[in-house]
């Protein structure tokens, strides 16, 4: 069973997105689709009526949920090693890929859908559990501002990671993965930026009050 801060997945449900996903390049994340998974299973396909009763959102939620907690448990030994928590973060998004990479069909018809202006609060929902999960899984204990920066960070840098993603052939994800490095790397480069400027604004406003100017006569 795979337990989520919001939401908790049980296996019968894993398994009944597993025989659905090779339909949802063909149907979308609809009915239709988890009606076709079940036949071809064997099963009884009135179980449509009632299995995933939140419809779409449900699914494609499931769908990312089984992915991170995948990549996660096939990134531990990485991340166990690795002393940088940037690193484990990068190990954990790699692994992510690679989980995702047998499904990218239906990766697509998700992000398709997703991208609907109508669903931009179940996107963020759903990014943010993905963010919540990587930090989490990378050893992050912050509990001050930074912990919200990094996750908006993440976050401001996954989405388009995904997209990119999306047509990259490389079987061990390295272009996708050489994207995601540029946009960490000037993530940082902006964030050394605005540290120097803000300590020579600092230094400057010291000066000023250590050394006023003189009232004119």
């Amino acid at each position: 069973m795979i337990e989520t801060p919001d939401l908790l997945l049980n296996d019968e449900d894993l398994a009944t997105l597993g025989i659905m996903l090779p339909q949802v390049p063909f149907h979308g994340w609809t009915r239709r689709a988890l009606v076709a998974g079940l036949r071809d299973a064997g099963r009884d396909a009135a179980e449509a009526e009632w299995r995933f009763a939140g419809g779409a959102p449900a699914m494609i939620a499931l769908f990312f949920a089984r992915a991170l907690s995948r990549a996660v448990t096939a990134a531990g030994p990485q991340v166990g090693s690795e002393i940088r928590l940037s690193k484990r973060v990068r190990a954990i998004v790699a692994s992510l890929l690679q989980e995702l990479g047998p499904d990218k069909d239906a990766l697509r018809r998700a992000i398709t859908w997703l991208a609907l202006p109508l669903n931009a609060g179940r996107t963020a929902a759903i990014v943010s559990r993905l963010v919540n999960g990587i930090w989490a899984a990378a050893g992050d204990q912050s509990m001050d501002a930074s912990r919200h920066t990094k996750r908006a960070t993440l976050a401001a840098i996954l989405v388009p990671t995904l997209l990119f993603f999306l047509s990259d052939m490389d079987f061990d994800n390295e272009p996708t993965l050489a994207f995601f490095d540029r946009r960490l790397q000037g993530v940082g480069r902006i964030g050394r930026l605005r540290a120097r400027m803000k300590s020579g604004c600092d230094g400057a406003i010291g000066r000023r009050a250590r050394f006023p100017r003189r009232a004119a006569a």
